[in-house]
């Protein structure tokens, strides 16, 4: 199990569509991955366990990882969850 932290960076915090490109990023996954904030805490296994923590512009997280390739992951999920997600606007 590894632990690391990470600072939440897009200006609308991590809403449906980052959700969605993180979901996607880490679906095929085995272990297990858990987000943490204050005293909320969810497995990462849908966009809506992602949502429900309502993560907003310089939260600070926990990541934990247990499984295969831990440091890897970790280090892909801090990468993902800093990310500024720079979406065009729909029309």
């Amino acid at each position: 199990m590894i632990t690391i932290k990470a600072v939440i960076k897009n200006n609308a915090g991590i809403h449906v569509r980052p959700s969605g490109v993180i979901m996607n990023e880490i679906s095929n996954y085995s272990g297990k991955i858990v987000i943490s904030i204050k005293d909320n805490r969810v497995e990462l296994n849908s966009v809506m366990s992602l949502l429900t923590l309502g993560l907003m512009k310089d939260d600070e997280i926990d990541i934990k990882v247990t499984g295969s390739k831990e440091e890897e992951v970790s280090i892909q999920v801090k990468e993902l969850m800093e990310r500024i997600y720079d979406f065009p606007p729909r029309n």
